[in-house]
């Protein structure tokens, strides 16, 4: 098992959002979340990633059967923990490209590999990028900085082709995307899954970027928990009657 989250209670800001949340991810599955907004679904990924909004308040998360609440963010990343984020932060003064590399040499240092020096680093990345189109000025830039909403998901792209984490969580990445920007993000994702020791964890609620990367499980939060669990056509269902037909009621209400 990739992944076991076993009744996990997490507070933002003193209040709690998780509640007695679980969930098991092998390797090799697609796992989608969904729910109304404020349900805990990002909370869910920031608190796998170790953000620090996140109190962990009881609970157990193993992952590749270590004990994933003793890792700093450091090691979850080396670990091959990886997380999309709905608006990624803006760092300038930091080289897109350089800060690439170091946390690609961080993480092959970590599992003892010989790191990559710069000419090795840029005929990697102008490879990948190549496959699937991706501008090669972005690399070019400031992290994130300046960078419109398709720019920065592209770079996030970019990070995920790179650093190839065994656990791929995407926070809305498909938000505000076009078609052809949507079939870029399930190419790179499908292509990546087609080495059955990664897992994705995916939010999103569309289901233009499910199309393309079916899931196994779709699950929908309510009230920081999983209160209904099923394939691909949960989500169908979901898109076409809304919550209130499949039996969620709109805590929006």
């Amino acid at each position: 098992m990739l992944l076991n989250i076993k009744n996990l209670n997490v507070n933002i800001e003193n209040k709690e959002i998780l509640k007695g949340l679980d969930l098991k991810i092998n390797p090799g599955e697609v796992h989608v979340l969904m729910g109304q907004n404020g349900t805990g679904k990002s909370t869910l990924v920031k608190t796998l990633s170790a953000h620090y909004d996140c109190e962990v308040t009881n609970g157990e998360i193993e992952y590749k059967d270590k004990n994933l609440l003793e890792m700093g963010v450091a090691q979850r990343a080396n670990e091959g923990i990886f997380m999309s984020f709905q608006n990624p932060v803006e760092v300038k003064g930091v080289n897109n490209s350089y800060f690439l590399r170091t946390a690609i040499n961080e993480k092959r240092k970590y599992h003892k590999e010989e790191e990559l020096d710069t000419m090795e680093f840029l005929k990697l990345t102008k490879k990948e990028l190549a496959k699937y189109d991706i501008d090669k000025k972005l690399m070019q830039r400031d992290l994130n900085d300046g960078f419109s909403g398709g720019e920065k998901k592209r770079n996030e792209l970019v990070q995920l082709l790179l650093l190839k984490p065994d656990l791929i969580m995407l926070d809305e990445i498909d938000s505000g995307l076009d078609v052809d920007a949507v079939k870029v993000v399930a190419k790179v994702v499908n292509d990546l899954l087609k080495d059955k020791n990664r897992s994705l964890l995916m939010i999103t609620h569309y289901d233009k970027l499910l199309s393309h990367i079916k899931p196994d499980f779709v699950h929908i939060l309510k009230d920081g928990k999983i209160v209904k669990t099923g394939d691909y056509s949960l989500a169908l269902e979901l898109d076409s009657k809304g919550y209130e037909a499949i039996g969620i009621e709109d805590e929006t209400n």
